[in-house]
């Protein structure tokens, strides 16, 4: 059973040890750290923060003990209860609140659950605000009301329909368009709360809807990381009904994923790749993914005449990375998108809408999509560490033997750029494990990249 805490919050398997899992205990302690952080960052009252969760089974358990941690520090709450991330993170700038807590895992399995710590932006937060957070926490610095300054809980359950209110009036959704087409789509929504929020889009878009696994129990009916191998019932389901495609979402609807007319995957990486190439294609500019993210948004990039750039891995560094820059679409390639026209989170909302509004312009089918944009192959492999590796100095003798020759980026691990393919090597933040990613133009070239750099850091390491 695991507990790790790191800059972006607090996650951990349900049950167990104090300090080692996520117990009452811990989600206490870390909730009255970010709320002893707020209000000695925002120090004006009213203090207000906005909670929601997924559905997983821990979540009312896990949200009633944040609340009330937080209403004991005189922190007023706005309660959405069932929701998803990024509905929670419009929420956030629409109470004008100090900040927003989500209470949800994303695609890890059931047993666990987590605290993602937003801003008064409804952002993620950043290094420095999470290590503060961190060191709270550690210290147990807190202070709480009395009797007579304790918050209020307020239950506010309209804001997916605001949500999706503020998607339909978003220029580049054409809802008419969509309509017209006659669209059948399945929705698979992991039994979380994509199944109460996107039925009601597709709903609100004039689409036809099958719902499979769209029951809020949070009894994942497979695992709930949106990959293919997750999805055969989906699969299914879209060539049984004949649909035009499915939608697949993970637990807290940041990241989607599409399945064609004829059951095969879109790639999980190519849902930003297609809705940024509507999005261009309206409102020309530039574009921001991670790392470790396909090369072929870059491509789609530069045939529209805008500029790409790579971030570290990480939302927030997408999205400062996109701020600098004034991205127009940007995101990760797992399926995350981030429109700033509507706000800085990934939002498998509103990539819904984009995606079904460039479909229906195009008047094609998604395998005919597919098809338009240049084919990459991805393997994702990891290297087991030792406890006395010193995995910088890995890194940097790896850099160092490829500086000569290839094109090397050491913001975030290192990453090699060949002519026809990319390794990303990088430390995880959550397991003792050197990651590596290598993407080519075919399958089998992406998997014996990924080998050979396998074999070339064991044996640098001496494995």
């Amino acid at each position: 059973m695991t507990l790790i805490k790191s800059i972006s919050g607090i996650r951990g398997t349900i049950g167990g040890t104090v300090g080692e899992n996520l117990t009452p205990v811990d989600a206490v302690k870390f909730a009255a750290a970010y709320g002893q952080w707020l209000k000695g960052v925002y120090p004006s009252e009213p203090y207000k923060v906005v909670i929601g969760r997924d559905a997983r089974p821990s979540g009312d358990m896990i949200q009633s003990l944040v609340m009330q941690t937080l209403i004991g520090q005189g922190i007023d709450i706005i309660d959405l209860g069932l929701s998803t991330t990024p509905t929670v993170e419009v929420a956030v700038p629409m109470e004008s609140a100090q900040g927003g807590i989500i209470l949800t895992a994303s695609h890890n399995p059931k047993q666990w659950n987590a605290l993602k710590l937003l801003n008064h932006k409804g952002e993620f937060l950043d290094a420095e605000a999470g290590a503060s957070i961190l060191e709270i926490a550690q210290n147990e610095r807190f202070d709480f009301s009395a009797v007579d300054e304790l918050g209020l809980i307020t239950q506010n359950d309209t804001y997916i329909d605001k949500h999706i209110e503020a998607i339909l009036a978003l220029p580049l959704v054409d809802r008419a368009a969509i309509k017209s087409c006659g669209f059948r789509v399945v929705v698979d929504a992991v039994n979380s709360t994509g199944g109460i929020a996107v039925p009601r889009l597709l709903k609100a878009l004039g689409v036809q809807t099958i719902e499979i696994h769209c029951t809020p129990n949070g009894q994942f009916p497979h695992n709930p990381e949106p990959l293919k191998e997750h999805l055969t019932d989906l699969m299914e389901a879209v060539v049984d009904h004949k649909a035009h495609l499915g939608f697949v979402v993970d637990p807290d609807v940041d990241r989607l994923a599409i399945v064609d007319e004829k059951g095969d995957m879109f790639g999980e990486e190519y849902t930003l790749v297609a809705v940024a190439d509507y999005v261009l294609s309206k409102t020309p500019g530039d574009t921001v993914s991670n790392l470790s993210s396909s090369r072929a948004l870059r491509d789609v990039t530069h045939a529209q005449g805008g500029r790409y750039r790579a971030s570290a891995v990480g939302e927030v560094n997408v999205v400062t990375m996109m701020k600098e820059t004034s991205a127009v679409i940007g995101g990760e390639g797992n399926g995350g998108i981030i429109y700033p026209e509507l706000h800085y989170g990934r939002d498998s909302l509103v990539g819904i809408a984009l995606f079904l509004s460039h479909l229906a312009h195009l008047d094609i089918s998604v395998s005919r999509l597919k098809a338009r944009y240049p084919f990459y192959a991805m393997s994702k492999n990891k290297v087991a560490l030792t406890p006395d590796l010193d995995v910088d100095q890995l890194m940097e003798t790896m850099a160092q033997t490829y500086q000569a020759s290839e094109s090397v980026n050491t913001v975030d691990g290192v990453k090699i750029d060949f002519e026809n393919s990319w390794v990303h090597l990088r430390k995880s933040n959550t397991e003792p494990i050197i990651r590596i990613y290598t993407e080519a133009t075919d399958q089998q070239s992406a998997d014996d990249l990924a080998l050979r750099f396998v074999n070339e850091l064991k044996e640098l390491a001496g494995i």
